[in-house]
C-alpha cells in the first residue's frame, strides 16, 4: 500500500510544479493611471497651442505605455521596436504574445492594430482598436488610429465619428485635417 501513496504523492507534486509556471507566468492587473490621465486629458482640452498640446500628449503616451510588468513591458517596447523598424510581422508575432500574456492591457491591442494598419491590415486593426476602446474609451490614439482605419475600410462616415471623438479629447490632433465640414458650411 506504501508504494501507492508515494506513487500519488509524486504524481500530485509533479502536477503541482508543472501547475506553478502557469499561475506565475498571469499578467498583473494594468497600472491604475485614471486620475493623471483625467487630469491630462481635460489639461489637453485646455491646452493653448499645439507645442503644450503636444508636451500633454506626450505624458499620455507614457501612462499608456506603462505596462503591466516587466515582461509585458519587453514584450511592448519589443514590438514598437519592430513596428518602428517595419519589421510588421514580427511586431504583430511579438504583439500577439503581449496580448495572450496581459488580455486587459489596451496599449498590446493599439500597438498590435498599428502594426496591422501598417500592413494595410484594416480588418485585423478594426478588431484591436474596438478592444483597446472598449478597454480605454479616451485612449487619443486608438480612437484616431480607429479613424483612419474605417477611412482604409471605405467605410468615411464611422471615420468621421471616431475622428470627431479624437478631436473632442484633442482639439490639436493632427487628423482634425480629415474632419469633413458639413455641406453649407464656412470655415
Amino acid at each position: 500500500m506504501r508504494p501507492i501513496i508515494w506513487g500519488m504523492r509524486y504524481f500530485i507534486a509533479v502536477a503541482l510544479l508543472a501547475a506553478t509556471p502557469a499561475i506565475a507566468d498571469t499578467c498583473p492587473p494594468a497600472p491604475d493611471h485614471a486620475a493623471a490621465l483625467a487630469e491630462r486629458l481635460a489639461l489637453l482640452k485646455d491646452s493653448a497651442s499645439p507645442a503644450e498640446a503636444q508636451q500633454i500628449s506626450d505624458m499620455l503616451w507614457q501612462l499608456w505605455t506603462d505596462a503591466p510588468d516587466a515582461k509585458a513591458q519587453a514584450l511592448l517596447d519589443e514590438g514598437m521596436r519592430q513596428r518602428s523598424g517595419f519589421d510588421l510581422a514580427g511586431a504583430r508575432e511579438t504583439l500577439d504574445e503581449l496580448v495572450a500574456y496581459c488580455p486587459d492591457y489596451a496599449e498590446g491591442y493599439n500597438q498590435r492594430a498599428f502594426a496591422h494598419y501598417l500592413a494595410q491590415d484594416f480588418a485585423a486593426a478594426l478588431v484591436d482598436l474596438d478592444r483597446a476602446l472598449e478597454i480605454m474609451p479616451e485612449h487619443i490614439g486608438a480612437l484616431s488610429g480607429k479613424g483612419l482605419t474605417l477611412m482604409g475600410l471605405g467605410r468615411d462616415e464611422e471615420a468621421q465619428d471616431a475622428l470627431k471623438a479624437a478631436v473632442a479629447l484633442n482639439p490639436w490632433l493632427n487628423e482634425r485635417a480629415l474632419i469633413k465640414e458639413p455641406e453649407g458650411t464656412d470655415i
